[in-house]
């Protein structure tokens, strides 16, 4: 059984709870304004290196920065599928957005839109792998764990209308 152990990133916008392994980033929370419960202190070195750059990179990304996210993701889980639509997606510059559609044609399988957007569903690191930036063909934002709000929020944020 694979060990995770977790840490509390207080953030710009909230608490962010984390998961991590020996590999890397295996789970993000949305924001929290009430702080979660602390865990247990067992995590390494490299946790604690990893989870330091991480609320550093989400500081810098809520106020505003064009950050790509240098932490090692932890991918194991996912399918060979599911692993291509968020290695793309990771892949999507700041301030950009890209429709189901285009994603699926990008990774070779124009005729997976629906599975396309089951694999941004399970995304267990959002904004780390940014899948608030993949929208409806026609613009609408849909499908987003943190709900559509959310969504508008950080693609707001991105095109640098938010106000800080």
């Amino acid at each position: 059984m694979m060990q995770q152990m977790h840490t509390i990133l207080e953030t710009d916008w909230g608490y962010m709870k984390a998961a991590w392994t020996d590999m890397g980033l295996w789970e993000l929370d949305f924001p929290m304004k009430i702080k979660p419960q602390e865990p247990k202190r067992t995590t390494t070195s490299d946790v604690d290196l990893w989870s330091e750059q991480l609320r550093k990179e989400l500081n810098m990304y809520w106020r505003g920065f064009v950050i790509h996210f240098g932490v090692p993701i932890d991918w194991r889980g996912y399918t060979s599928f599911q692993k291509a639509v968020l290695a793309f997606t990771a892949n999507i510059p700041y301030g950009q957005t890209i429709s189901y559609g285009t994603l699926a044609r990008e990774i070779g399988n124009p005729k997976a839109v629906r599975a396309v957007g089951g694999a941004l569903h399970i995304n267990r690191v959002p904004i780390v792998v940014p899948c608030h930036r993949v929208i409806g063909a026609n613009g609408s934002l849909t499908g987003f764990g943190g709900g559509v709000e959310l969504k508008q929020a950080l693609l707001l944020l991105e095109s640098g209308i938010a106000e800080s």
